[in-house]
């Protein structure tokens, strides 16, 4: 089981979660300031690495890679602010908004652009 700590990005704490369980095929859990992610089967282990890129993948994907670093120790992954930053709860970013795709997992807020990227999936 890994622990994410989200306290500097509480505001996108649940879309996170959505985003990095179906990119690692886990089973999040939310706290207070945190998610938990658990393996489907309990004889397989979840690898760090590939949670810490899921999230910097989705922090690249709402444009705030610049403002964070991740890192991993002990089965804890912290999001930490490099600038003082915190992501505050705000209507703009609300899981509502999110657009997530079904076959590669990317995600935007914005309808058209995740439109204009499924149409890639079916190209020939």
């Amino acid at each position: 089981m890994i622990t994410v700590n989200c306290k500097e990005v509480e505001a996108i704490k649940s879309a996170l979660a959505v985003y990095v369980s179906d990119q690692i095929e886990a089973i999040p859990a939310l706290k207070s300031h945190e998610f938990m992610l658990a393996p489907i089967d309990d004889q397989e282990k979840i690898d760090e690495s590939m949670v810490v890129k899921s999230i910097k993948n989705f922090l690249d994907s709402i444009g705030e890679e610049e403002n964070f670093a991740v890192i991993s120790k002990n089965n804890v992954v912290s999001i930490v602010s490099i600038n003082g930053k915190v992501l505050e709860s705000t209507n703009n970013l609300s899981t509502d908004q999110f657009f997530s795709c079904t076959h590669c997992g990317y995600i935007t807020r914005y309808e058209t652009v995740y439109k204009n990227h499924e149409k890639i999936h079916y190209l020939v």
